[in-house]
């Protein structure tokens, strides 16, 4: 899966889990708030993710990462964050079947932002995909 094509099959298990994520969630933060819920939920990642590190032999000083790497894995970090938190405080008050989607408008804003600071290209067919993306989320956010 290491071809030009193989980021497709690792993206797809990514919308899987994502969306078992949401379903999970939703199930998991009833009677418990949220940032509670958002905690436990990045404990067990780091402990996943730890084994998973260790076991399969990719373990490397991290102290010898660029100051440059340090920071954007950082900010990265910071950003995920957030976005947990307001992810979940959405669940625990909205329905996943709405909710998740909204949160996919991050879609769009990879886009503007690939465009905007990456130099990022998309095609013209890219941008009517990812415009009717955009349509979407605001047919499911704005009830009639």
């Amino acid at each position: 899966m290491a071809t030009s094509t193989g980021w497709f099959y690792w993206a797809i298990l990514s919308a899987i889990f994502a969306a078992l994520t949401a379903i999970f969630a939703k199930i998991g933060i009833q009677g418990v708030d949220s940032d509670l819920a958002t905690l436990i939920r990045t404990a067990i990642i780091g402990v996943v993710l730890s084994a998973f590190v260790a076991c399969t032999g990719k373990w490397s000083n991290p102290l010898d990462l660029s100051m440059k790497t340090w920071l954007f894995l950082g900010l990265s970090g910071l950003a995920t964050g957030a976005s947990w938190v307001c992810y979940f405080r959405a669940l625990k008050i909205g329905e996943a079947s709405k909710v998740a989607p909204v949160d996919k408008f991050s879609l769009v804003l990879v886009a503007v932002f690939a465009f905007a600071f990456l130099g990022e290209r998309p095609s013209l067919r890219d941008w009517v995909g990812i415009a009717m993306v955009a349509g979407g989320v605001l047919l499911l956010a704005f009830k009639r």
